[in-house]
């Protein structure tokens, strides 16, 4: 009986997960090499330290968690506030709007 309340839990919590990133508010990588990766840094700049790797086509789900800033520049000059789920694991950070795209959350 506790193993049927152990999965029926972890299937909450999943489910939660899902919920939280379905629909419009994600990025994909684009321009980035195949052979290359997109850095997620620390903070809205190449200066901040890296603290995940987004190839392009195998990245998990990124998701968008605000403005890209700052809005005085050009879109492609902007940094993007974002979450990167992966399998288990869970980066938050900031990556170059440059090399993404919009798209819907799975």
């Amino acid at each position: 009986m506790r193993g049927l309340f152990i999965v029926a839990g972890l299937m909450l919590i999943t489910a939660g997960v899902a919920q939280a990133t379905s629909g419009p508010g994600c990025l994909i990588v684009t321009r980035v090499a195949a052979n290359d990766a997109l850095n997620m840094r620390s903070g809205p700049g190449a200066s901040y330290r890296v603290v995940d790797v987004l190839p392009p086509g195998n990245h998990g789900i990124i998701h968008l968690d605000g403005p890209c800033v700052p809005r005085t520049v050009k879109p492609s000059s902007r940094w993007c506030k974002v979450t990167h789920y992966n399998g288990d694991r869970t980066t938050k950070g900031w990556i170059k709007r440059l090399y993404t795209r919009d798209s819907d959350c799975p």
